[in-house]
């Protein structure tokens, strides 16, 4: 099989881009609900009477919960891909993963609270 390349490939990832978008919004409620807070802070920021650079880390912390949120959801479906049984080691990869997006959401708040109230 050929593999595609230059713009051929820039399309096929930006479609499987796409269609993990859609899929993460359709069938993650935590994703969801993420991204429609982030919509709504990225609006908020531009609002605030804050530098370029303090809106970009606001944005910026906003974004790593998305990312983090979306590693944390691939992790649970490759658990549950490879088994539905309880298991130490299934149980750990998602609760690392679901720590990993708390400290993300710490980190947003942490960066949000020192730009605003500092």
């Amino acid at each position: 099989m050929e593999k595609n390349t230059g713009i051929k490939r820039l399309f096929y990832a930006t479609l499987y881009s796409w269609q993990g978008f859609r899929s993460a919004l359709a069938n993650e409620s935590a994703f969801r609900q993420e991204f429609a807070a982030t919509i709504a802070l990225v609006a908020l920021s531009f609002y605030l009477d804050v530098t370029g650079f303090e809106r970009l880390a606001m944005i910026s912390s906003l974004a790593l919960i998305l990312i983090v949120e979306l590693l944390n959801s691939a992790i649970e479906c490759v658990v549950d891909r490879v088994s539905t049984d309880r298991h130490t080691l299934s149980g750990r990869a998602k609760d690392y993963g679901s720590f990993a997006v708390l400290i993300t959401l710490l980190v947003a708040i942490s960066t949000w609270s020192l730009i605003l109230f500092n």
